[in-house]
C-alpha cells in the first residue's frame, strides 16, 4: 500500500477551508485539468457525513469513474473520503485541518492507496503517486488562491 502526505498553509480560517475543501463545485473546478465532473449522488454543494459522489475524469488519457462516500466527519478538523466503486483496488483520502493561527489554515492531505492489477499494479505505483501528489499540490494552490480572493 502506497501512502502520501502534503501539507499546505491555506491563507483562511478553519471552517472555510472544510467547507471548501467539500465542496463539489469547487472540486469540480480545480480539477478542470482532468475534464471532472460529478455525475452521481451528490453532485453539487458540500458533501457530509454518509454521503457519497461519483466523479468522472480523465487521468493517463483514460476517461475514469470514482465513487467515494465520506467515511470519517469531525467539523472542522477531518473528513476522510473512501472509494466504493473505481479504479483502485483500494483508495481513502484523509483531510485533516488545524488552525494556524486566526487567518491561516494548515491542511493536511493524506491519501492510502493500492492498485488493481497485483504486481502489474505495483509496478506502476510510483507514477499514480507522482500523479496524485501532483493532483493535490494544484488542488491546494487553487484552493488558496480561490480563499484568498472569495474572503
Amino acid at each position: 500500500m502506497k501512502r502520501i502526505e502534503l501539507e499546505s498553509l491555506i491563507n483562511a480560517p478553519i471552517e472555510q477551508c472544510f467547507d471548501a475543501a467539500r465542496d463539489i463545485g469547487l472540486h469540480v473546478r480545480l480539477a478542470s485539468r482532468t475534464r471532472e465532473r460529478a455525475i452521481a449522488g451528490r453532485v453539487k454543494g458540500l458533501i457530509g457525513p454518509g454521503e457519497w459522489v461519483t466523479f468522472s475524469a480523465v487521468h493517463f488519457g483514460i476517461r475514469l469513474q470514482l465513487t467515494a462516500h465520506i467515511a470519517e466527519f469531525n467539523a472542522p478538523h477531518l473528513f476522510a473520503d473512501e472509494q466504493i466503486r473505481g479504479p483502485f483496488a483500494y483508495l481513502k483520502h484523509t483531510h485533516i485541518f488545524e488552525a494556524h493561527s486566526v487567518h491561516q489554515t494548515l491542511m493536511r492531505d493524506v491519501i492510502e492507496f493500492r492498485a488493481p492489477f497485483g504486481i502489474f499494479g505495483r509496478m506502476a505505483e510510483p507514477v499514480v503517486a507522482w500523479h496524485l501528489r501532483r493532483f493535490l499540490k494544484q488542488r491546494a494552490q487553487g484552493m488558496n488562491k480561490f480563499l484568498t480572493t472569495n474572503q
